[in-house]
């Protein structure tokens, strides 16, 4: 049976929502390149709240996308670090980043276009 992602029992859902979440995307890009601490992540992810984050990394983890290393040390220092299969999903959200950027300028301009219409209308 091929999955059909317009349909609402379909597991690919899931991993869409995964992509479509910022949080998780703006972590697996952090770990591209190095494993992090848990505070480290916190403060490399200006807005984020320590639950949100624990919740994400936990999905991610769930995945397959992210691993956790507990170290034993005095208090216990916890590490997380992007998986193959992580990196995979990493490397095709990053042109999605990219885009952002490339077309920041263009979208704000759209955006203060299309509140100033409505702004009209309701004057």
């Amino acid at each position: 049976m091929k999955a059909n992602p317009y349909s609402a029992d379909c597991p690919t859902r899931q991993i869409l929502d995964r992509v479509g979440d910022k949080w998780a995307v703006l972590i697996l890009l952090l770990l591209r390149f190095e494993a992090l601490r848990f505070n480290q992540l916190r403060r490399g992810i200006e807005g984020i709240s320590q639950k949100m984050l624990s919740q994400v990394l936990k999905s991610l983890e769930r995945d397959g996308l992210v691993k956790r290393r507990a170290i034993a040390t005095v208090p216990v220092t916890v590490e997380y670090s992007i998986t193959p299969l992580g990196k995979t999903l990493a490397a095709a959200v990053d042109p999605l980043r990219d885009w952002a950027e490339t077309n920041l300028k263009e979208v704000l301009a759209a955006q203060r276009r299309y509140d100033a219409q409505q702004h009209t209308k309701a004057a």
